[in-house]
């Protein structure tokens, strides 16, 4: 295929859709823009009103009418993803930003479940979000930009701003400045407004922080920099009348205050003459200028350590961060150049929302816990989601974590979790995914008290849904997948029962050519591991298959794998169910509690699969394809299953790591 219009939206005229980039003009190639219809009757001409990346900076979005600029957003400076959370619809869009060497470009997704939704340049100059109303067969309007008349580019004159944090939005002056002349009386206000008092460059100037602002237009971008560099950078230059890790000289256009929940929200720190009277400003009463350098200088050292502090993991954020993010994830470990993830984009959620959905990590929201890593339950953006937490000192998880976003952000099939979002902010390492009501399947198979909810039927149809998210990791997905963990805890329940495999931290990529792999470090659970893995580090999806084959033999029997009480003389659960087998006695391997319930051919042909695949030889076990037609067909004609060779496991539950 050549071409298609869905990665040309200015061939697609005023329509903006999920999953559609958005490219900024980069190296002499023009950028992509939404061009509005000429008319509302139908028109689909071009209009006059455009949508797109700022040409300029690439850091912020614009409306234009011509060649003029009707609306735009905040800054990028330190986010990549603007997360709005829509009432109407219970719907969360995800606003993601890509900025790579050679290409700058925007997409949207949105929240599961949510209802068709699209950004739609409008005729009349607003870029408007609407989604799609099943009830009245029309589309309904959530958002329009710009929301209010003095949100529309410049409205407020230089060094005025849109307040939009009271109840009717106006233009209001900076601190430290005033109407430039009598017309704001009478509601106009593009003359601005001037100084108070004139700057004296180096004599008495200093900063006033104003918070929760968008960033004014006309910046000048200084590089990944703390906040003393930026404030020196600043000071040093008699033109910079601002900065916000970003700097400003010459009149400061289109500012807003904006509130400081909001993605693009900034402390502009606004250059002034006398800083010791700006602070004072609204005071009725002088103070001596003892107490007030005093004060100054104890609310300037307050400021000084919150804003290192915070620009701190800012610089962390942009550039450890953004590395990681977009680039390191773009080549994950076993796979090369030419990776099907690279430049896959996903949902960055905010440290700041994860803590105040779990009140700080509360431990009345925690709901797991493992050697790396704990999980909490919590609402955000209206959807209950469960959070990964994983260790903060550990090299290891990292490279897991870096994994595990690259493989789950890109699959998607009904026997895998759901991956929601992610977040990474300094040492923090977070993710995001739909909640399982019903938890683990371990909770449940190995709970003498629990494992009566889990009658035949529903283990069978567990077994077949495993059998399913596999066979798509296998074969049927985009990326051919190895899992290498698969075991009962990483197999999650939704409210149906159905499972949903989870937990790819330790999954490997493999070329569509590819057979296996080696690895000098084995890391999973022994037990589960095949044998070739186990002791000589070799991979493959038949390594998968014994996994699952002991998950097999698990759910018909109802008894862990590496427990001996209900196993008498034999070495595992896989040797007790072969000299069954070979007794002529299966049956007898049935849990107690799925006696009324199960069909016994059922259960038979389960075990045989699962003998199959636990066999010691890579190339006696099944491929998933045949399982799951077995699973779903039955069958007559399956070969008989082999001794599984028995080899010394040790610490069950921990990684082991194999020298050169």
């Amino acid at each position: 295929m050549l071409w298609q219009s869905f990665d040309h939206p200015t061939r697609q005229s005023d329509t903006f859709l999920p999953d559609m980039n958005i490219r900024a003009s980069r190296g002499g190639r023009a950028g992509d823009r939404l061009v509005s219809w000429k008319t509302a009757g139908g028109d689909p001409s071009p209009g006059s009103f455009t949508y797109g990346i700022d040409p300029v900076t690439s850091l912020q979005l614009l409306t234009w009418n011509g060649s003029s600029p009707l609306w735009r957003s905040g800054a990028w400076t330190g986010y990549r993803v603007a997360t709005d959370f829509i009432a109407h619809t219970s719907t969360v869009v995800y606003l993601t930003v890509l900025d790579i060497e050679d290409d700058a470009s925007m997409s949207f997704t949105l929240s599961p479940g949510a209802p068709r939704t699209r950004y739609v340049m409008s005729h009349s100059g607003e870029l408007v979000l609407q989604s799609w109303n099943g009830a009245s067969l029309e589309w309904d309007e959530l958002a329009a930009w710009p929301p209010y008349e003095c949100s529309h580019y410049g409205h407020c004159g230089p060094f005025g701003y849109c307040d939009n944090t009271v109840a009717a939005p106006t233009c209001k002056c900076l601190d430290g400045f005033e109407p430039a002349s009598g017309e704001w009386s009478s509601g106009r206000f593009s003359q601005g407004c001037r100084r108070r008092e004139a700057l004296r460059c180096g004599d008495g100037d200093g900063f006033f922080a104003l918070p929760a602002m968008k960033a004014p237009d006309r910046f000048v971008v200084v590089g990944n920099r703390s906040f003393d560099e930026c404030a020196a950078e600043c000071s040093r230059n008699c033109s910079c009348v601002a900065f916000a890790c970003l700097v400003w000289v010459g009149e400061l256009i289109d500012a807003e205050k904006i509130g400081g929940n909001v993605a693009g929200s900034e402390t502009l720190h606004l250059r002034l003459a006398g800083l010791d009277k700006g602070r004072r400003m609204g005071r009725k009463t002088e103070k001596t200028v003892s107490l007030v350098l005093a004060s100054i200088l104890l609310t300037c050292i307050s400021l000084l350590i919150l804003w290192i502090y915070k620009c701190k993991g800012l610089k962390k954020k942009r550039g450890k961060h953004k590395m990681l993010i977009l680039g390191n994830l773009s080549d994950p470990e076993g796979f090369g150049e030419g990776s099907p993830t690279e430049g896959y984009q996903f949902p960055v959620v905010s440290f700041r929302d994860i803590t105040a959905a779990t009140d700080n990590f509360h431990e009345s929201y925690m709901i797991g816990q493992g050697g790396f890593e704990k999980v909490y339950k919590a609402k955000l953006y209206g959807q209950e989601v469960a959070i990964k937490r994983l260790s903060r000192d550990s090299k290891q998880r990292t490279v897991e974590f870096r994994n595990e976003v690259i493989l789950i952000a890109k699959l998607q099939h009904r026997n895998l979790v759901k991956f929601l979002g992610c977040c990474v902010e300094g040492d923090e390492k977070l993710l995001i995914f739909e909640y399982m009501p019903n938890k683990s399947l371990d909770a449940l198979l190995f709970s003498t008290t629990r494992k009566t909810r889990l009658d035949w039927p529903t283990r069978f149809n567990i077994i077949k849904g495993i059998a399913n998210g596999l066979l798509y990791l296998h074969q049927d997905s985009r990326l051919k997948i190895i899992h290498r963990d698969l075991k009962a805890s990483n197999i999650l329940l939704d409210e149906e029962m159905k499972p949903k495999i989870a937990d790819f931290g330790m999954a490997r990529m493999f070329n569509n050519n590819q057979l296996n792999a080696n690895t000098k470090q084995v890391a999973g659970t022994y037990r589960y591991m095949a044998p070739e893995y186990a002791m000589r580090g070799i991979f493959s999806a038949k390594s998968d298959v014994y996994s699952f084959g002991v998950l097999v033999l698990e759910l018909v029997s109802g008894v862990k794998i590496s427990c001996t009480d209900q196993i008498m003389e034999f070495e595992d659960l896989i040797d007790y169910a072969w000299n069954l087998w070979k007794e002529g006695k299966a049956n007898n391997l049935g849990d107690q509690s799925i006696v009324e319930s199960c069909i016994p051919d059922e259960v038979m042909l389960c075990i045989h699969i699962g003998l199959l695949c636990v066999q010691d030889n890579p190339n006696d076990r099944p491929l998933m394809s045949s399982v799951l037609f077995v699973l779903e067909n039955g069958s007559t004609t399956l070969p008989k299953p082999k001794k599984p060779v028995y080899f010394a496991h040790t610490n069950n539950e921990v990684e082991q790591r194999r020298g050169n």
